[in-house]
């Protein structure tokens, strides 16, 4: 695990230390921004009219406008960024009662910082004109559980009186304190469509100051910036069509549109010179980074022992760093609170040794002193993580290079390496910076270099499941489910701060919404911690009416591990293009002890589905050569063949979803078992 977003350009830390000083000296030529007016703008009776949307025909309910103020501020208790939104919204029929009038108001970290939701007001405005205030104490402050996992603090609140053609207004301020906008990301879109965005951008103002704000847009086109009264300048967005997450979809900014707000100063320089120039300054940075003293020559050298290749060498310094190197940012490392709150500065790998714990940056850098003191060229390297968003070098600037790895030369080509990230195991790095675009520091000529995306070997679920089948249908046996790469540092990082009984309900969730009425016991968690080990979960299930009992015969679906999963794809359209974060492989083996008397009815084996040199479905079937055992195997791979298999346009969305289909459908087949005539006299 790498530490929080660190500004990558060398010397970007003292350029900001250095606008926030100077904006705090200038807190007491700044008034604080007036509270504004807290009236209602009128509504207009067209507004109160409207019966269908304009921006898209079918939308459930529209945004009239959506304003937001945004203001650098320096006051005497530090400087902040202050947003103030507005928003208006037309609701047409009963799904857009239901999805808009409850409000949650999200008050994630941004870079960092803390954010405090202040202010909130609301109302709404019936068909016939009568107008409903939000009460304050209706007003209240919950955790919500987002699908990706994460736990988000919100203001929450229902707007009082909703019913379709009512229109709800809500204003709220937002306060990001302990900076300025430093690249702070400023949406156009939301759950529904929006008529019109404005917002008002407030850059600071001090004497002197060699900042200057600037903004990018990105997925979309607002007007230039205008001049406004008191320092504002204003930017529209017209006709913004709503942003619906899909499955499997690109990451959120790479299809969204938003606005990038950074200061920096204006270097005029095209893109080929920047990172010529920025790819010169991390080079020079880093090197006192991983400076190489006598503790790193010695340690390096015990490491090494008898190891003959340059895959040897390189693999026992990454496993000391990465096992015995307690990274301060590691919720799993054992460390406590008060443990990381006393943690030293690292300022040189020989600190990091002796110490024995560092920022995942130190760990890195250690690593690379102890390559250069085994005589390999080390370098670092800044890429982008295309888990946020893609990378364009045609920006210059080093905003999306916002994470790095270590490079090491080995013959004539350059391996990537992060001990720093706990759950991943040598040789990869993870996901969000396979495939990439990755900034070769050099003194000279710096040059963009591409790392290698991990086969789909390298993530494999490996399953086997052994199983006594009842006659009435009921499943009982165990199951192991294996996980390597990437899937398992997914499943890693997840659990590794989850107490066992935590961990356990994780997994029968897993489970209880495809297997109603499954009973799993005996959990067993394995791997958690361990970088080099699979993450491992067994244990025992039975599980009634599994089988279909219709008279005589049982219907078995063989696929144990596909039973209750729909498909993939489910809508017949897409609105974003399919993207796979890594290429996978899945193996399984499931055996069924049959119940007495019965035996396999006509039976025929799944199908095996062609997919080209890019995925293979391989599912067989057969009986054991006494009659008692069906056994069940699977054999299926996703992503064979480099970094373009994991994006495919909307335009081949149909072929895709063809394909899994037909996986979904031979998974679903069924077995029949007929029960013989001996049996069913019994």
């Amino acid at each position: 695990m790498k530490s929080p977003f660190t500004p990558s350009r060398p010397g970007a830390f003292r350029g900001l230390v250095c606008l926030l000083a100077l904006a705090c000296c200038a807190a007491a030529a700044v008034p604080a921004a007036a509270r504004g007016d807290k009236d209602w703008r009128p509504v207009d009776p067209a507004e109160i009219a409207a019966a269908a949307p304009t921006v898209e025909r079918d939308a459930d309910a529209e945004a009239l406008f959506w304003e937001v103020r945004v203001a650098d501020e320096a006051e005497y208790s530090g400087p902040r960024t202050v947003l103030k939104h507005y928003i208006r919204i037309k609701i047409f029929n009963e799904r857009g009662r239901e999805s808009q009038s409850k409000v949650d108001i999200f008050a994630p970290k941004v870079g960092g910082r803390e954010i405090k939701i202040s202010d909130i007001a609301g109302r709404t405005i019936k068909p016939d004109g009568t107008v409903i205030e939000l009460k304050k104490e209706d007003i209240f402050e919950r955790t919500v559980h987002k699908a990706s996992g994460i736990k988000v603090k919100a203001k929450s609140f229902a707007m009082p009186g909703v019913e379709p053609g009512s229109i709800i207004e809500y204003r709220w301020r937002e306060v990001r304190g302990d900076s300025l906008s430093q690249y702070d990301r400023l949406e156009f879109s939301r759950d529904i469509p929006v008529r019109h965005v404005k917002y008002y951008v407030k850059p600071i103002s001090v004497p002197g100051f060699p900042y200057s704000m600037r903004a990018k847009t990105f997925n979309g086109e607002n007007t230039p910036f205008q001049k406004e009264k008191d320092g504002f300048y204003s930017t529209t967005m017209s006709n913004v069509p709503a942003f619906r997450e899909e499955p499997y979809m690109p990451p959120q900014y790479s299809v969204r549109p938003w606005m990038l707000v950074y200061y920096t100063q204006d270097r005029k320089l095209d893109p080929a010179s920047f990172w010529k120039q920025y790819g010169r300054e991390v080079y020079e940075a880093s090197k006192s980074e991983m400076k190489v003293g006598d503790e790193v020559r010695r340690k390096a050298a015990e490491l090494l022992g008898d190891a003959s290749t340059p895959e040897q060498k390189i693999e026992r310094l990454f496993e000391f760093c990465r096992t015995q190197i307690k990274n301060v940012y590691d919720d799993a490392s054992g460390l406590t609170a008060e443990q990381r709150a006393k943690a030293k500065e690292n300022k040189s790998p020989a600190d990091t040794l002796k110490r024995g714990v560092g920022t995942g940056r130190d760990i890195d850098m250690l690593f690379a002193a102890l390559a250069v003191a085994a005589g390999f060229d080390a370098r670092v390297v800044n890429l982008a993580d295309r888990g946020d968003t893609f990378f364009d070098a045609d920006f210059p600037d080093d905003y999306f290079l916002r994470t790095y790895d270590i490079a090491v030369r080995v013959g004539d080509s350059w391996r990537f390496y992060d001990p720093a990230s706990t759950h991943v195991p040598f040789g990869m790095l993870r996901w969000q910076e396979e495939g990439q675009q990755a900034l070769l520091s050099d003194p000279k000529e710096p040059t963009f270099v591409v790392t290698p995306l991990s086969g789909p070997e390298k993530s494999l679920e490996k399953r086997a499941g052994k199983f006594k089948l009842s006659e009435d249908g009921t499943l009982e046996g165990e199951v192991r489910i294996e996980y390597t790469g990437h899937l398992a540092a997914d499943l890693k990082e997840y659990n590794d701060d989850d107490t066992p009984a935590e961990r356990e309900e994780t997994l029968r969730e897993k489970f209880k919404g495809r297997l109603p009425g499954a009973e799993i016991t005996d959990i067993r968690v394995e791997g958690v911690s361990d970088g080099s080990k699979p993450f491992v979960y067994s244990f025992r299930v039975r599980m009634p009416g599994y089988a279909q009992r219709t008279g005589k015969r049982l219907f078995l679906q063989p696929a144990f591990f596909q039973k209750g999963l729909g498909p993939r794809f489910p809508t017949a359209g897409r609105r974003h293009a399919v993207y796979f974060h890594y290429p996978w492989s899945e193996e399984d083996t499931v055996e069924f002890e049959l119940p007495e008397g019965f035996a396999l009815d006509n039976a025929e084996s799944p199908a095996p589905v062609a997919g080209g040199d890019l995925t293979k479905y391989e599912p067989t079937a057969g009986i054991t050569k006494d009659g008692r055992t069906l056994v069940f195997r699977r054999k299926f791979y996703f992503g064979k063949g480099g970094g373009s298999v994991l994006l495919f346009p909307v335009t081949g969305y149909q072929q895709l979803k063809n394909y899994f289909d037909h996986v979904s459908k031979q998974d679903g087949h069924t077995i029949a078992l007929r029960q013989g005539a001996a049996a069913a006299a019994k």
